[in-house]
């Protein structure tokens, strides 16, 4: 498959000026295609990531991760892209491993392929490991397989799957929403082991209104 006129790269940002450039340039050593959706962000990281060659998209006002990720993901589509893939901007999700992802799409046809971080867990701060084993569990037993790494944002997809999903959410609950939809729907899903980075950046998850919003989600989930 010739994955560079295929799949394009889609990283939501907010205020990511401090990673984003390098970022976006050592993804394109892989994927020529990357879509910065820049989420309201008070830096530069729009600046950084057209200059280091990705397209731009911008909101005027913070709307979310999910908001931020369905812009970009219907910028791809709409470019006539057959394949998405997405990572974070702060620098957690290494462009090395994008070789495994296409690898494995390419060898399985895969609908979802899903960066597993949790072979290395111990590298990953205690409270996030903990909350991602249980938030994993309980989706595990929702889609009635196991799902070992439901928080991992770096994932590859395809396109025409994706288009025909449900997906509403707007903020960091699209990760679980979009693994669920695309197993409701009967697609195949697959998880890949990649490095698990840490540094001294700050999670844009805020722990008392996302975990709520996150609990609202799965709440209105079981009703269905």
């Amino acid at each position: 498959m010739d994955w560079p006129a295929q799949c394009a790269v889609v990283i939501p940002c907010l205020n990511e000026a401090t990673a984003i450039e390098a970022i976006v340039r050592a993804t394109r050593e892989h994927l020529p295609t990357v879509i910065v959706v820049d989420d309201g962000s008070a830096d530069d990281t729009a600046e950084r990531a057209a200059r280091a060659g990705a397209e731009v998209l911008r909101h005027d006002r913070q709307q979310g991760k999910g908001a931020a990720l369905q812009t970009g993901l219907g910028r791809a589509n709409q470019r006539g892209f057959a394949w998405a893939m997405t990572l974070d901007g702060d620098g957690q999700h290494s462009p090395e491993d994008i070789p495994a992802f296409l690898q494995h799409a390419g060898r399985t046809g895969t609908a979802l392929v899903i960066g597993n971080r949790m072979g290395d867990a111990g590298r990953m701060p205690w409270l996030r490991r903990q909350v991602n084993r249980w938030m994993s569990r309980r989706l595990s037993r929702l889609a009635g397989c196991d799902l070992p790494d439901t928080q991992c944002g770096f994932r590859l997809f395809k396109l025409d799957a994706w288009s025909r999903l449900p997906i509403s959410t707007r903020h960091f609950e699209i990760e679980s929403e979009m693994l669920l939809a695309f197993v409701g729907a009967g697609h195949r899903v697959e998880f890949i082991p990649i490095q698990v980075i840490y540094k001294a950046e700050q999670s844009k998850i805020h722990p008392w209104r996302d975990t709520v919003r996150w609990f609202r989600w799965l709440r209105t989930r079981r009703k269905g």
